[in-house]
């Protein structure tokens, strides 16, 4: 007797950045700490998911995260007047015989898969034992909240006091995300590990 499938269900909410919803799904669609995110329909070889999104002409971003993804959308319509039709849309996807990508991604990804992967983000790897202990806190305190909020934050560097981490989801372009890094992240780095002395946005 075959094991019974459970369906997918996807629910919405909203994130601190107006542009962006968080779909959360009831399914895990990316393994561990690998995310990816797509600016637009010419990255998305790889997800047919994401590519069937940017069908919908008000859709500007797409990330995706352990069981969510974040749409960004453009100011021409309010959210009120589609995210019961995107919702509907990424559950009846799920729901069918799709993939979400056609390809493997996971945080275990060799450097090579994931250049040859669209979109796909590896964090970078701590290479001291101090980097090892930021990456512990960033992972315990900072990232649940992160993703609570529909995005994601990966540790980048530590150079000289300063610590560079990528943004990525809902936080990136969010009106707020000035304000929750210094306030909010540097804040409680800087009282944790006194080595600390700095948080900045790593862009690119």
């Amino acid at each position: 007797m075959e094991p019974k499938t459970i369906p997918a269900t996807v629910y919405a909410e909203l994130s601190p950045n107006p542009a962006t919803m968080k779909f959360v799904v009831n399914k895990l669609l990316l393994e561990g700490a690998a995310t990816v995110e797509y600016a637009d329909s010419e990255e998305t070889s790889n997800s047919p998911l994401a590519a069937r999104l940017f069908n919908f002409p008000f859709v500007t971003g797409i990330f995706i995260s352990q069981n969510f993804i974040t749409i960004t959308k453009n100011e021409i319509i309010e959210w009120d007047d589609v995210v019961l039709e995107l919702r509907e849309y990424i559950q009846e996807f799920l729901n069918g015989d799709n993939s979400v990508f056609t390809t493997p991604i996971s945080e275990n990804s060799s450097d090579d898969d994931l250049t040859k992967t669209e979109g796909s983000y590896k964090p970078q790897e701590p290479s001291t034992e101090l980097e090892k202990k930021i990456v512990e806190i960033l992972e315990e305190y900072i990232t649940p909240a992160v993703a609570r909020d529909g995005g994601a934050i990966h540790f980048h560097a530590f150079v000289d006091g300063q610590l560079s981490v990528v943004l990525k989801g809902a936080c990136s372009g969010c009106p707020s995300s000035t304000m929750t890094l210094k306030n909010g992240i540097e804040s409680l780095m800087t009282r944790m590990m006194p080595e600390v002395k700095e948080v900045v946005a790593h862009e690119g």
